[in-house]
């Protein structure tokens, strides 16, 4: 078992760090492809159909966080347990992860069936679109278990390297579900029209099959970490370890949510317009961080494994590699968005009000991209290294504590330019905390440069 993860210990730092990042940077690049091809499908049957799949959308991203979240933490664990070469340890922190996890599923189900209709109220009183989103919302709740057991068994993986794996699984779910989607929705090969309600099992559907790949794949071959009953054993130390990563990395997931929400009511003030103008920047942002962020998983478990080893100075080469390849891609963004904003804008069919708005508020923004790279790597480092506060401290001061008081402060002056500016400064304060969290961290032992 040690040599298969002895390469995270030996390969070079650079060619390591690509060869972990970039099948996670293919994997989301399907799993965003997927998510617009989906939006498609159910646009088809109309804006009442979209609506109801969009109000949906708090509580299916509520399932995503609390799954990816303590999937980062069980990764973590994984790889710093088996850095230090306490093989036993990581195969706990294995099987208690897939524990918590079907605790996690118990509690969706009970969600599912008591709040999905009272939460849904809060937005609609229409009934078509509540009758819609409803159904929607029961289904990817009560039978989660697919997302939480495939992105826990992802992220095991992942904390032992094996990142193709979890690329190849992640593509097969999405296929499966982008063929299911019209057959499930629109009634195709003798299958009944299910409209919305078809769209949510085809979702599941793909999740389930993901997670049951992830099972065939684990049981033909033997893995760095075993998830077996005998290690099914209380052990508060590891638990507490999975969730103090865990839990910040969930809040982490569900703050963008805050954002927009809160974001969105100051910009009506003003017009639509601005609403909208938001909304494709996300849109446009998901394309614009996803390789950043596919560098930050790939960098996670060769940090946590030379971590635990006590590998300080490949620690350091490994951060100093991540965040000169993530300001590479960022300055990429920033210069696109800077040159051709016209240009991205008209892939939306953009009217000349959103473009005229949009090319303001995309090059506002962007002057962010490039010093946002410092907050995004050292969060995930904290994050691999097992201190889920400092992660969460720059997640918060990036996404919440100071761009949504400045943009309420600097839109009473400034406008819908305001909230736009606010952005960059919210990177750059995020930034200038991370640095000197790291280099406060156990004597700056960890400190790149």
């Amino acid at each position: 078992m040690e040599k298969k993860n002895t390469f995270m210990q030996t390969k070079p730092v650079f060619s390591l760090l690509i060869s972990m990042s970039v099948p996670m940077m293919l994997s989301m690049l399907i799993q965003s492809l997927y998510n617009i091809v989906d939006s498609i499908y159910v646009s088809r049957l109309g804006t009442d159909a979209l609506t109801a799949v969009s109000l949906a959308y708090p509580l299916q991203n509520a399932i995503l966080s609390a799954a990816v979240g303590i999937g980062v933490g069980i990764s973590s664990a994984i790889s710093i347990h088996l850095g230090a070469g306490n093989h036993e340890k990581a195969d706990r922190a294995a099987t208690l992860g897939i524990a918590l996890t079907f605790f996690h599923c118990i509690f969706f189900i009970i969600a599912g069936l008591t709040i999905s209709e009272p939460f849904l109220k809060l937005f609609t009183h229409n009934p078509k679109i509540l009758t819609d989103a409803s159904a929607y919302t029961r289904i990817v709740l009560c039978l989660s278990f697919g997302s939480l057991f495939q992105i826990a068994f992802e992220k095991i993986f992942q904390g032992i390297g094996e990142m193709k794996i979890t690329m190849y699984l992640l593509i097969a779910g999405c296929v499966i579900n982008i063929i299911l989607d019209p057959i499930l929705i629109f009634g195709l090969l003798g299958f009944p029209a299910l409209g919305v309600a078809g769209a949510a099992i085809a979702t599941v559907i793909g999740q389930i099959s993901a997670f049951l790949l992830y099972i065939i794949v684990y049981k033909r071959k033997s893995y760095a970490v075993h998830i077996h009953p005998r290690y099914l054993v209380f052990d508060k130390a590891i638990i507490r370890q999975i969730y103090s990563v865990g839990v910040p990395s969930t809040v982490m997931m569900l703050l963008p949510s805050i954002l927009i929400s809160i974001l969105n009511s100051i910009l009506t003030a003003f017009s639509d317009v601005y609403v909208a103008v938001l909304g494709v920047y996300f849109k446009l942002q998901t394309f614009i961080y996803m390789p950043a962020n596919g560098i930050v998983q790939g960098m996670r478990p060769i940090i946590g494994y030379n971590y635990g080893a006590g590998e300080n100075s490949r620690v350091k080469s490994t951060i100093r590699y991540s965040l000169l390849t993530a300001a590479g891609l960022m300055l990429i963004g920033t210069v696109l968005a800077l040159v051709l904003p016209k240009q991205i804008l008209a892939l939306f069919d953009a009217d000349t009000a959103l473009m005229t708005a949009g090319i303001t508020a995309l090059r506002i923004i962007s002057l962010g991209f490039l010093i946002s790279s410092i907050g995004l790597i050292y969060s995930g480092v904290f994050e691999a290294m097992g201190n889920g506060r400092n992660s969460l401290i720059i997640s918060l001061l990036r996404q919440f504590a100071v761009t949504i008081p400045l943009s309420f402060l600097l839109s009473r002056f400034l406008g819908p330019a305001g909230v736009w500016i606010a952005f960059p400064v919210g990177e750059l304060c995020a930034s200038i905390a991370a640095f000197f969290l790291l280099k406060k961290y156990q004597n700056g032992a960890f400190s790149p440069f």
